[in-house]
C-alpha cells in the first residue's frame, strides 16, 4: 500500500482589520454630537448655571449694600430681663456683656462689666464713671503702664500704693483709683467733671477751673465728660469716643485687645 503524505509548502495570510498594518496610529475622536444626550445631565447642568448666575448676582447687588450698612459686629439678645451682648472676637475669646455700664464702651472695658460694676458699689460710685475712666486710662489693659510711671487699669501712681502691694491686680489697682476719685467727687461737692479733671490733674486741677488746668487735664477733661455724657444719654455709640479713638486710643485698645486675648 502506497501512502501519499500531502505537505504543506506555502501559507497565506488574511489581511484583517487586527492585523493591518499602519504607518502611524489612527486618532479616533468622539465629539459630543457623537454621544447620547442624557436628560438628567441636561436637567444638573442647567441648574447648576442658575446657581453660578444666582450668585454672581448677590455679589454684585447685594454684597455692597450690605457693606455699606455698617451693620455692628455685636448681636443683641434677651435673656429674662437682662440684655446681653455677646461679641465675637476673632481668634480670642468672647465679651459677654450685660447692659450693666452703657454699650458706648469698647468691648475691651465690656470685658470688665461684672467688676466696674462691683468696684463701682464698693465706693458707691455710677459704673459708667468708673468705665469712662478705664476707657482712657487704659482702655482695658491690666499691665498697661505710662511713661510718667502710671500703672494698670486705672493708670494709678505708684505713691498711692501702699508698701508690698501689687499695682498691677486688678482689683487693688482699681481700690487705689476710685478711692482717689470718690475723694474728687467730695472735694467737688459731687462736679463730674471738675472730679474727672482732678483724677487726671490731681486734687489742685479739681479744686480750680478750665483756664488753670494743664493742656492735658483740658483734653481729658473733655474725652471724660464727653464719653459719660454721650453714656447717660442713652446712646449706643459714643461721638466723643470716636473722637478719642482717632486722637490716639486705637493703639491703646489694640494693645489692650491683645493682652486680654480678644483677637
Amino acid at each position: 500500500m502506497t501512502v501519499y503524505e500531502q505537505q504543506l509548502t506555502s501559507y497565506w495570510t488574511v489581511e484583517t482589520p487586527l492585523n493591518e498594518q499602519f504607518e502611524y496610529e489612527p486618532k479616533i475622536i468622539i465629539g459630543e454630537e457623537d454621544l447620547a444626550q442624557d436628560p438628567i445631565q441636561r436637567r444638573m447642568m442647567m441648574i447648576l448655571v442658575f446657581v453660578l448666575v444666582g450668585a454672581l448676582l448677590f455679589a454684585i447687588l447685594v454684597m455692597p449694600r450690605l457693606a455699606s450698612a455698617n451693620l455692628p459686629l455685636i448681636s443683641h439678645a434677651a435673656e429674662g430681663s437682662t440684655n446681653m451682648v455677646a461679641a465675637e472676637q476673632s481668634g480670642g475669646q468672647t465679651v459677654a456683656y450685660f447692659g450693666q455700664i452703657s454699650p458706648v464702651f469698647s468691648n475691651e472695658v465690656k470685658y470688665w462689666e461684672a467688676d466696674i460694676v462691683r468696684w463701682a458699689t464698693d465706693h458707691n460710685l455710677d459704673p459708667d464713671m468708673v468705665a469712662t475712666i478705664m476707657q482712657i486710662e487704659s482702655c482695658g489693659d491690666p499691665k498697661a503702664l505710662s511713661s510718667a510711671g502710671a500703672q494698670g487699669l486705672f493708670q494709678v501712681m505708684p505713691f498711692h500704693f501702699s508698701n508690698g502691694e501689687n499695682m498691677l491686680d486688678p482689683d487693688t489697682n482699681a481700690m487705689r483709683g476710685m478711692n482717689y476719685f470718690a475723694e474728687r467727687l467730695v472735694q467737688t461737692s459731687g462736679d463730674v467733671g471738675k472730679a474727672f479733671a482732678g483724677y487726671n490733674g490731681g486734687h489742685v486741677a479739681a479744686g480750680t477751673s478750665w483756664d488753670n488746668w494743664a493742656a492735658e487735664t483740658q483734653r481729658y477733661f473733655v474725652w471724660a465728660t464727653g464719653i459719660y455724657e454721650d453714656a447717660k444719654a442713652g446712646l449706643t455709640e459714643s461721638p466723643t469716643l470716636q473722637q478719642w479713638y482717632a486722637a490716639g486710643g486705637t493703639s491703646l485698645c489694640q494693645q489692650a485687645s491683645s493682652r486680654l486675648n480678644l483677637q
